[in-house]
This record gives C-alpha cells, structure tokens and sequence, in this order.
C-alpha cells in the first residue's frame, strides 16, 4: 500500500487548491493521554493511516470519512466551546492539509495538540502545537517505520509515547530510553496496550527499574471502555 492510496490525499490537501481534511470525526470528550490528560479536549479524528500498529484501536479510522473545507472544521470545533483540541488519527500528518490545520487552530487561540505515529516528519508542524510522538516498539509491528529524527526535534514540553504489548517490549523501551538518555530531552510516556499488558504490572516494571518515564493508563477506556468517539 502507498502513501497516497493509505491517507486519501487528493489535490485540495496538497496545496493545489482550498486546503481541506478528510475526517472520520470531531467529538468532544476527556483526554485520556500524555501531559494533557484529564481535560475536556475536542478531537479531530482525520481518516487514513499508513500503519497497522496489532493493537490499533482506531482502525475504522483507516477508509471513508467526508472531506471538509477548514473553515468548516474551526467551525464546528467552535461550538464545543472548550479550550483544548487534539489532532489525531489514524495518522494525521499523513494528510497534507493536517498542516494549515494546525496552524489555523492555533491561530485560533486553541491549546492544540497533536497525535501521530512518528513515522512521518514531525520538523514542519507548526511550533505552538505540542506534539506526542509515538515510538513503535517490536511486538507493535511496525517497528521498521519509526522516523529516530523526529526525536532531536522535540522540546521539553512535548511527549514521546511508548505503547507497550509485553515484557520483552518494556525491555526493548528501557534500553532504548537509556541509550539516548531520552528523558533529558521530553517526557517520556509508558502505556500498556490495552488488553495485552495489566498496568500494576507496568507499574511495577517501572518502579523495580527507577525509570524516569510517565505511566499512563488511557483514561477514556477506564470511563467509557473500548467506545469510538469517546
């Protein structure tokens, strides 16, 4: 699968027209994630991913969706009347026009942050966003697609994420995390993939080895379980 056939750019996203997005949905909930987690946060869901991480809960977020112009998305945001907007995926950046989204969200006076894979450059998106950088581990499948450069770019105010299917992938993170000192850089986020990994067990990996990471546990599936749009 390519780039292009994955993410459902057509010439309005890349700059050859009115930019829009192709979303699967804008929904207003808790965030569940990284250093925002707690407070009521609008996402805006775009469609299209290059990867297929095993443990992806978002995969009906890989087809369909209905183009939007980006007036109509800072439209639509607007009348959730909240301060805080996460831009996720799928894989966002994979759409061209996730760019001056981000832009004119933060123009907008919005907190925005911004999920994605890191498989894709990170250096471009606008300053003001936060961004929260995953990295692949093993056992995610998708290893091979991790984009290292992304990480020398990222500010200590900005997340490095780490979603973890076993004990051998907690071991592949801490070694990782240790070998570039990556804790000196950003906060570095431990979550345990749903289902695969208990987090008191996660909690207690991090404790025996005196790790300088984060856990996180995804809030939202404590409240509302496995649920799309929550």
């Amino acid at each position: 699968m390519n780039l292009a056939d994955s993410t459902t750019v057509d010439s309005a996203a890349t700059g050859t027209g009115a930019a829009r997005v192709k979303l699967t949905e804008i929904f207003l909930s808790i965030q569940g994630e990284a250093d925002s987690v707690g407070w009521p946060t609008v996402f805006v869901r775009l469609t299209g991913c290059p990867l297929r991480c095993q443990y992806c809960d978002t995969a009906y977020a890989f087809y369909g969706g209905e183009w939007s112009s980006l007036d109509d998305v800072l439209a639509r945001v607007a009348t959730f009347n909240t301060k805080h907007v996460c831009v996720t995926g799928g894989e966002p950046l994979a759409q061209k026009g996730c760019f001056p989204l981000l832009q004119r969200l933060c123009d907008a006076g919005y907190s925005v942050s911004l999920e994605t894979s890191g498989a894709i450059d990170v250096s471009n998106v606008d300053p003001r966003v936060v961004r929260v950088v995953d990295v692949k581990t093993p056992a995610s499948g998708e290893v091979g697609r991790n984009r290292y450069e992304n990480l020398d770019v990222l500010r200590p105010e900005e997340q490095v994420k780490f979603v973890l299917c076993s004990r051998a992938d907690f071991e592949w993170a801490r070694d990782f995390i240790r070998e570039r000192r990556l804790y000196e850089r950003c906060m570095v986020l431990f979550s345990p993939s749903y289902g695969q990994v208990e987090p008191r067990d996660l909690a207690q990996w991090v404790i025996d080895e005196r790790l300088p990471v984060r856990l996180q546990v995804q809030l939202h599936k404590v409240l509302w379980g496995d649920t799309p749009g929550k």
